[in-house]
């Protein structure tokens, strides 16, 4: 699967457990660890574990690999290296304070739009 598929299926994971504010960032050219960041919120340690459990479903029937889960128990920032693509599930307060938007500022934003129910 190509970076750009399983980042659309990434968004389309994590929409289907009603992430908030989904922003996919395209890192290519400034980070040598993926093409594409997905960050998103949540509202509580619950939803923050659903999203990023339906996130590893989708990669996985899909046929891709995720390679490492941090984060899961605590349930407050959930990172899922796929690869390609790292997921950043967030409750809104930790992202908030991490606000790796700002930290990753010079790589281009994706329009998701097209793949999240409105």
């Amino acid at each position: 699967m190509d970076s750009k598929a399983l980042l659309q299926l990434t968004v389309e994971a994590a929409d289907d457990k009603r992430a908030e504010d989904i922003v996919a960032l395209n890192v290519a050219e400034v980070s040598l660890m993926a093409d594409y960041f997905v960050i998103l919120s949540a509202d509580s340690k619950r939803q923050v574990q659903a999203i990023g459990d339906n996130v590893v479903d989708f990669i996985r029937k899909a046929g891709s690999d995720v390679k490492s889960v941090e984060g899961r128990t605590a349930g407050e920032w959930i990172l899922i290296d796929c690869g390609d693509v790292i997921v950043h599930v967030f409750q809104k307060d930790a992202r908030q304070h991490y606000n790796l938007e700002k930290l990753w500022a010079d790589a281009p934003l994706v329009d998701v739009d097209q793949w999240v129910n409105a």
